[in-house]
């Protein structure tokens, strides 16, 4: 847009929103500026994020209308409503959303072809976060900037816009390790000299101009500085500039190793229980729950367990193997939700495993996201009890699933 000539980082954001302000504006609003929204310096004191997120009419009303407290420009804060704003302003002048703008723009020069971007009650992009594309794509936007704009040929971005986005604007987070280095427009500074765009539980775009190289990772993490400095430490000393001799004997170990990565399944006590053959084919009734389940028909065979859940929101089917995955073909929403987590359509790869002859689990990876559940199920004669732990609080000691247990009764 600032290529178009369009806007700059100078134009003020209320500018942009007549129809959507405060009926009070403050000082600190009105000197907020586009650039501000670039660089996180919007002056609030809080992220506006989760207060968005909990409305369920007007990310924009929101975002306005939550105070900011320092003047913009002085205060450094990472807040996903800043990015959330750029679309929107994007919106306002060319009344597409930012997927729609960005398609034949950015995605279709660089052969990025099945994105999905979640949105918001106002009907756009969410920006900030949910676009979900392939590891390779990721790629490509780091080679973009890495090549200065340029794709194949052509000018995609300026060359001056990359250099501007990808320079430190302003200090952030100090005493933070790899995120007090810096910030440019959206992308953090790297304590080797590199810049990255970084997201939640490990995922990375780094460009390394000065190897010529970009380093992408789609990860579940619970430490995202331990990535970086094995990233730094490992990678970067066996880094050269001259390529390297060919060797084929250890470029086919190289194939070997990536052609027989695994996620490994979880091994019960036993290999199987009488309560396969018992409840071959059951139905759980439930109470009144958290996640509208009205009841479970549980199907075991030696091929593996089924469970189809009925609930207020429809009835959806998730297949396992006996300790071994097997990836559903449709992308569902998962019905035992957790907020933020499970949110987004997905193909789910699950295996199943008797704990011991009364305890049944079943393991859950999501194919198009980055986590996964676990679901125990634990049989008393006709009574079932099914209890969650969601991946990142099975590896996270601060933080707790609060999905209460499902009673249910077997009625068939």
């Amino acid at each position: 847009m600032i290529k178009e000539r369009k806007i700059t980082v100078e134009d003020q954001v209320i500018s942009f929103f007549p129809d959507e302000l405060p009926e009070v504006i403050s000082d600190n609003l009105k000197q907020m500026k586009i650039k501000h929204l670039l660089t996180m310096n919007t002056g609030h004191a809080e992220d506006t994020t989760p207060k968005m997120r909990a409305d369920s009419v007007s990310w924009i009303k929101t975002f306005l209308s939550f105070p900011v407290a320092h003047a913009p420009g002085s205060h450094f804060l990472y807040n996903s409503g800043a990015t959330y704003m750029l679309g929107a302003i994007i919106h306002k002048i060319t009344g597409q959303d930012l997927e729609t703008f960005l398609t034949p723009r950015l995605f279709k020069p660089l052969g990025i072809l099945n994105h999905d971007w979640e949105k918001s009650p106002d009907g756009l992009n969410v920006a900030g976060w949910g676009l979900r594309v392939t590891t390779e794509d990721i790629a490509r936007l780091g080679q973009l900037y890495l090549q200065k704009g340029k794709w194949n040929g052509k000018e995609i971005l300026t060359e001056a816009w990359v250099n501007e986005a990808s320079s430190a604007q302003t200090t952030s987070n100090p005493g933070d390790s790899d995120w007090s280095q810096g910030y440019g427009y959206q992308f953090w500074r790297c304590k080797p000299g590199f810049y990255r765009g970084d997201g939640a539980f490990g995922q990375y775009c780094v460009v390394m101009p000065q190897h010529d190289a970009v380093l992408v990772v789609n990860s579940e993490s619970w430490d995202m500085q331990k990535q970086m400095t094995i990233m730094w430490e490992t990678l970067l000393p066996a880094m050269q500039t001259a390529p390297l001799k060919e060797n084929e004997k250890d470029f086919k170990k190289l194939k070997s190793e990536i052609s027989n990565l695994s996620i490994p399944v979880t091994k019960g006590a036993i290999r199987t229980s009488p309560l396969t053959k018992k409840y071959a084919n059951a139905t759980i009734k439930f109470e009144e729950n958290e996640f509208g389940v009205t009841d479970i028909q549980l199907n075991l065979s030696s091929v593996g367990s089924t469970i189809s859940v009925n609930s207020i929101h429809g009835k959806q089917s998730i297949q396992s193997g006996w300790e071994k995955w097997i990836t559903n073909k449709e992308s569902i929403i998962y019905p035992f939700a957790v907020p933020n987590l499970y949110h987004v359509p997905s193909k789910i790869a699950s295996s199943a495993s008797w704990i011991n002859e009364n305890t049944l689990q079943l393991e859950m990876k999501f194919v198009e996201g980055i986590h996964g559940d676990k679901i125990t199920c634990v049989f008393n004669n006709n009574h079932v009890s099914i209890s969650f732990i969601n991946s990142v609080a099975e590896h996270n000691k601060n933080d707790t699933d609060k999905r209460a247990k499902l009673e249910g009764t077997i009625i068939s």
